[in-house]
């Protein structure tokens, strides 16, 4: 009996411990690149400074959404990772718990402040919407690089282009500036329709809805160019492929990555706490690693890393913002008409 009862008070002891005692958040964020580095390079600081373990839920803005709306009722995610556009959806579905007060968040570009996302989200890295090209491809044949939107439908790159279909962020965001290009906007999508169905469609060997699979397809020599985001080309460029991308003269469509509590989600507190580390200059430089400008105004960043992410006023200057509560009470008509007419 007595060695029975020292047992149970070691025991009791180790589950009383701090390690035994452990909490674990679930992130949820995209996947690729971006999960490798967010575990090797971010997670770690937050972790040993909040005693937590933070496991990584990858998906792409779409799936993660989902994944909340699923678990509506017994959330598993703390905090969540989306692009701006499905964030102001799940700020609409109440998906999002409103941000609390912090000093950090005074630091931000108006567009990434928790004001942009009703005080229910915050900003934590910019991407542009642009072009991609083949370097290499266009200096061997003499080509001049790509300035303008409709370079993606010079004759010269039949079959050769690719970019998302409308249902992934670059895909929409590539109707919605032939929209603007042809005398529409959010609220006439029509003529960005036309110009895709008439002049881009024709041009284009597939409508891929992976990031991985387009990379694939400029490693493979099956397109010249495409619409992706600064980001995506520079994960590419690591990989030692020459790759480069183009702010289009007529603007790039900005896409803010963004965070927020999840309404009803476990370790609520550590959740807020989560959000002012990720907007810190210390994070945000990481995060630049990776293709993202920094939302935070006080980050300072290398010259060579600077050069690759939307930073600095005239980078800044070409970036438009767009109007997604027009574009989400939309978007489902739009996407029927898509598959009807386009793909």
């Amino acid at each position: 009996m007595k060695r029975i009862s020292v047992l149970a008070m070691l025991a009791a002891s180790v589950a009383a411990s701090p390690l035994a005692a452990q909490e674990t958040l679930y992130f949820a964020g995209y996947s690729g690149d971006f999960q490798t580095m967010f575990e090797s390079e971010i997670a770690p600081g937050f972790e040993a400074e909040h005693d937590v373990n933070i496991v990584f839920v990858p998906g792409n803005s779409s799936q993660t959404i989902a994944k909340l709306q699923a678990q509506r009722n017994n959330q598993e995610i703390s905090v969540a990772l989306v692009d701006d556009g499905p964030m102001q959806m799940a700020v609409q579905f109440g998906l999002c718990d409103s941000v609390s007060d912090a000093d950090a968040y005074a630091e931000l570009y108006d567009m990434a402040k928790p004001e942009a996302f009703e005080g229910r989200a915050v900003g934590i890295g910019l991407v542009a919407t642009g072009i991609a090209y083949n370097k290499e491809k266009f200096d061997g044949q003499g080509w001049d690089v790509p300035t303008s939107w409709n370079d993606l439908t010079d004759d010269r790159f039949d079959k050769r282009v690719t970019s998302n279909p409308i249902s992934g962020t670059f895909g929409l965001n590539s109707l919605l500036m032939f929209a603007r290009m042809n005398g529409g906007s959010e609220e006439n999508i029509q003529p960005g329709m036309d110009a895709i169905r008439e002049r881009l469609a024709p041009k284009v060997v597939t409508w891929s809805s992976s990031n991985a699979e387009m990379a694939q397809m400029f490693q493979n020599g099956d397109i010249d160019l495409g619409v992706w985001g600064s980001n995506r080309t520079v994960a590419l460029r690591n990989t030692g492929f020459p790759v480069e991308f183009v702010y289009p003269d007529e603007g790039a469509p900005a896409i803010i990555a963004s965070a927020c509590a999840v309404t009803d989600g476990p370790q609520a507190e550590l959740a807020q706490q989560l959000l002012v580390y990720l907007v810190s200059p210390a994070v945000q430089q990481k995060l630049a690693t990776e293709g993202f400008g920094p939302t935070n105004r006080e980050t300072i960043l290398d010259a060579d890393i600077a050069e690759d992410v939307p930073y600095g006023e005239e980078k800044l200057s070409k970036m438009i913002s767009l109007d997604w509560d027009v574009i989400n009470a939309n978007r489902a008509d739009w996407t029927r008409e898509w598959t009807r007419t386009v793909e």
